[in-house]
Parts: C-alpha cells; structure tokens; sequence
C-alpha cells in the first residue's frame, strides 16, 4: 500500500513538472502577430507581331517607352491590302445591282416591247394565212405553180412558229426571274461580302495595337523589314497586373486565404510597403527543394501562392526578390 501511494505521488509530481514548464514556455513565447513569407516580383511579357506580311512602314515606339492599350505601335505598307478591298468592294456592288434587278422583276417597258413584238408576229401570220390561202384557190383554176403554194406554206408555218416563241418570251417576261436565280444571286452576294469583310480586316492586321499598358523592353525589326505572324516585333512587360510569386510551408497553410490583405517590402525600400492580396492559393503541394526527394525532406511540402499588388510602381522589377508580410489573427 505504501509503495503503490509513493507511486501515484511520483506521478503527480512529474505532471505538475511538465504543465509547469509548458505554462513557462508559453508565458515566455509570444503568439506570433505575422507570418513572414518570401518571393519575387512577377510581370508578364507579350511579343507583339502583326497577323499579316508585309514590309514595315512606321514603327512609333523605342525600348523603355510606356504604351497604352490600344495605341498604335507599328504599320505596314496598307496599299496591297487597300487594293484588295477596292477590289472586293467593286464586286459587291455589281453583285447588290444583279441582286436588285431579279428582286424587281421585269420593267413595264421590257413586257411592253415583248408584248409588240407578239403582236407584230401575229399580224404576220394572219399576212402569211391570206397569201396561202390565195394561192391554194389559184392553184385549183391553174393561175400558180404547185411551188408557190409550197412556198406560201412555209411563210405560213415559219410565221406561226415566230408567234409561238415571241408569246413564250413575253410570258416568261411577265413571270419575271425564277426563284432560284434569285436565291443563287443572293448567295454569290453573301459570299462577295465575306470577301469583302476579310479583305478589310487583312487592312486592319496591318496595324499593330497594344493590348494593355506596360513598357516596351525589345524593339526587334526595323524600317523596312519584311515581317509576318512569326516575326514579333516588340517584346512589352505589362504593368497593368503586378504579382509576387511566392510560397507558403504546409504548417501555415491555414493561415493564408484567397483575398486575404497583404503587405509587400522590398530590399531597395523596406519602409515603403505595397498593399496587396492574395489572388490564388495552389491546391497541389510541391516538395522543396524539387531535386531532393529523402525522407527527410518530403514532409517539408509548400503550396505557391500568387499575390497582387494593389498600387504597383516602377520600382517593381521582373524577378525581384521581395518579402510578404501576412498578419495573423487570433
């Protein structure tokens, strides 16, 4: 009994022992108010090249000039491509007035003289019918010869043929054109407007644009070059979204969240802080360093994490290095 009491007052002590020296350590470590992370400045590049060949006419930017979105960078000789859209343009027009001419159909003067000449024909095989009657009866007492009557029959045939086709013509005149021709016009039309369209835009591909504000860093051709789709012309950083590219241990991991309001230093000028946030947090880990898989090293798991600077400036480089403070709430 006395041994088994000595037992459980050991143990008590050795419990208070160790709560005492926890309470110690905890009284002497403060909670820790940030979490200090380190990373690098990231700015996109863009090479821009037209969409079109041709030889470089005007070039208005040199290296470490600021562009604006939409200002014009460069040009190319517009007159192959101008020509191209006078040309599609003529084609379409033609096409317009074919298409409006099947659309109205025939004009009233159009079935009037169709209409004469259907009469005129008429008028002649009534002509051809009298002669032919004529000389059949002439025949009967002997005052014509067998070939007159031949010859007065193949007036009249001949006659009565003409009618036939000039009363066609002027039906089919009346009718107007056929739907179809109408709806084929239409479609050669519809195909000359596309024409018409890409050769305007090839126009437009002559001119080179920015597509955001930033800097130019490379002024790669010159006055004169013959350039393509493969040949950029300019290489811009663009400034209009700065991050820092960084990254955060698995222990604190859930102390970093998307959105979260950040600050940035740099080494140039630690008084001066940007404010940023945090834009992403990558949700596959990554070992550190890549190289080295031991077993020692494969708990120490990180997770990148992309932080935007709210008001970034021109002290802000590509690639330079800069440290991230996260505050930490209770």
């Amino acid at each position: 009994m006395g041994r088994t009491w000595r037992k459980l007052v050991a143990a008590a002590i050795v419990i208070l022992a160790a709560g005492g020296a926890l309470a110690y350590r905890s009284w002497q470590t403060p909670a820790r108010t940030e979490l200090t992370l380190y990373g690098n400045i990231d700015i996109r590049q863009v090479d821009l090249a037209f969409e079109a060949v041709g030889r470089l006419a005007e070039l208005s930017k040199e290296e470490g000039d600021r562009v604006k979105a939409g200002e014009v960078l460069a040009r190319l000789d517009p007159s192959t491509y101008q020509d191209l859209v006078t040309l599609a343009q003529a084609r379409v027009e033609a096409q317009r007035a074919v298409v409006a001419k099947l659309v109205a159909g025939s004009r009233p003067e159009e079935i009037e003289r169709d209409r004469a000449e259907v009469a005129a024909d008429r008028a002649t095989l009534v002509d051809a019918q009298l002669i032919f009657d004529r000389r059949s009866e002439l025949l009967k007492t002997g005052s014509t010869t067998l070939q007159s009557v031949d010859d007065a029959r193949a007036a009249l045939d001949t006659a009565r043929a003409r009618l036939g086709v000039s009363e066609k013509v002027l039906a089919l005149t009346v009718l107007g054109p056929r739907q179809e021709e109408i709806d084929q016009a239409k479609a050669q039309l519809s195909a000359d407007e596309a024409t018409l369209s890409l050769a305007k835009r090839r126009l437009e591909d002559a001119v080179l644009v920015a597509p955001s504000e930033g800097v130019v860093l490379s002024r790669i051709h010159e006055v004169g070059s013959i350039v393509g789709p493969t040949n950029p012309i300019y290489t811009v950083t663009l400034t209009d979204k700065i991050w820092v590219r960084s990254y955060v241990p698995e222990p604190d991991l859930g102390n970093v969240k998307p959105g979260q309001a950040v600050t940035v230093t740099t080494d140039t000028d630690a008084a001066h802080a940007y404010e940023g946030w945090v834009g992403f947090v990558s949700p596959t880990a990554e070992f550190t360093p890549k190289t080295v898989e031991t077993p020692e090293l494969r708990t120490q798991l990180v997770y990148r994490l992309r932080i935007f600077i709210k008001t970034p400036d021109d002290r802000l480089r590509q690639g330079m290095p800069v440290t991230v403070h996260v505050p930490l709430g209770r």
